[in-house]
């Protein structure tokens, strides 16, 4: 007995340090992310610096939250990036900007009858959905079908499939499942959902203003940070995410965290300037990864270009790091790397503090302008993160 208990801790011990191993590499690193948050404080205009400035250690130090929560909740990993490259040619033109449209543009729809599955298609348009069964055709409003999907499917998002009884379909769709369930399957989630999470985001905030709730405007400011700074990696918006496709496994942690830390203390400029209001929130977001995608090329190509100039062992080094030691990218090696890149960490860095500014500041505009310096403070808790074993996120550094 005692043997078998033995080894339920020795395995129950690796198993904890194998996942904090994988933890303790987060994008931006997290020197970047905690980075990238303070300076975001200093945007802000006097009505809201006080507050901030107050809590600038909380705000700083929070800023990796959401990255120890991805081997603990379910769908965190997804909310740190969009594969937009794995929708088509000309994605940013296809792709739904709502986030209900997407997910009801790529579902996939099908009801079981007597152990036959029988494929529902749907064909999503801007203003018209045309939905097809075997022996049913229609053609809804979008706006209607949207409405429809918030109330009855939404809800049902953190479930691997979401299932429609035959009378829930009959309200929009009469007769087309034959009296059977319709189960509808997320097919656009696993690609990454980053630009609509951040609109998620961006409502919590102005919820968290409105309410005066000192803890959940700190909590979601510096978390909020945390996906801005992610939105602002090029690396975050393709398939292709550690240059496993094109033979460069390791340009992701390289790119956003080896060359910040390197060069960021001593060569970076912070200052940009102060926040402002952003009047169209959806498309702010949209924009920020389509800066970061148009840059995606450079990224890959230049490294490729570096590796052919540099030899082999002149590319990896040995460094301590932690109370370990680890196998990364020389200093000359990077150095080369940031001067080919000529300034694309930093300005993505700078861009990322001004929009958190401006989206905090945002936020705060548009509920209310809130007095902040009067506001109840409360305590600040840590959040317990119960590592969950049975979740299977890919990891964006490695």
């Amino acid at each position: 007995m005692l043997k078998n208990k033995n080894i339920f801790w020795i395995v129950t011990i690796t198993l904890v340090l194998f996942v904090s191993a994988n933890i303790i590499k987060p994008e931006w690193g997290f020197f970047g992310h905690r980075k990238i948050n303070r300076m975001a404080v200093f945007t802000l205009p006097p009505e809201m610096i006080k507050f901030y400035k107050q809590n600038i250690e909380y705000i700083t130090e929070h800023a990796v939250d959401p990255d120890k929560r991805r081997y603990a909740t379910k769908r965190e990993a997804v909310r740190h990036y969009i594969d937009i490259d794995a929708w088509g040619e000309k994605p940013f033109q296809t792709v739904p900007k709502l986030f209900e449209d997407a997910l009801t543009k790529y579902a996939e729809y099908y009801y079981i009858n007597n152990g036959d599955t029988t494929h529902i298609d749907l064909e999503y348009n801007k203003d018209t959905i045309l939905i097809q069964s075997p022996s049913n055709r229609y053609h809804i409003n979008t706006d209607t079908f949207r409405a429809y999907f918030r109330s009855y499917i939404r809800p049902q998002y953190y479930e691997d499939i979401w299932l429609l009884s035959s009378d829930t379909v009959d309200i929009l769709l009469p007769n087309i499942t034959n009296g059977q369930t319709l189960y509808i399957k997320d097919e656009f989630s696993k690609e990454g959902i980053l630009p609509y999470y951040m609109n998620t985001m961006y409502y919590k905030l102005i919820s968290a203003f409105e309410n005066q709730d000192y803890e959940k405007i700190l909590r979601t400011s510096a978390e909020f940070g945390h996906y801005i700074g992610d939105a602002h990696v090029p690396l975050h918006t393709t398939r292709n995410y550690n240059g496993q496709l094109t033979d460069q496994v390791g340009i992701h942690a390289f790119w956003e965290s080896r060359l910040p830390e390197l060069f960021a203390d001593n060569q970076y400029s912070f200052l940009v300037g102060k926040a402002k209001h952003i009047e169209r929130p959806i498309s702010y977001f949209w924009n920020m990864v389509y800066q970061s995608h148009r840059l995606l090329k450079d990224v890959l190509a230049l490294e490729l270009e570096l590796k052919a100039q540099f030899p082999e062992d002149q590319q990896l080094c040995y460094d301590d790091r932690l109370e370990r030691t680890i196998k990364t990218q020389c200093p000359e090696f990077s150095e080369a790397y940031h001067n080919k890149l000529n300034g694309m960490v930093e300005s993505r860095m700078q861009d990322a503090i001004y929009a958190i500014g401006c989206v905090w500041y945002s936020a705060w505009v548009d509920a209310g302008q809130p007095d902040l310096n009067n506001l109840k403070k409360a305590e600040l808790k840590e959040e317990k993160i119960v590592i969950d074993p049975s979740i299977n996120t890919r990891s964006h550094s490695n």
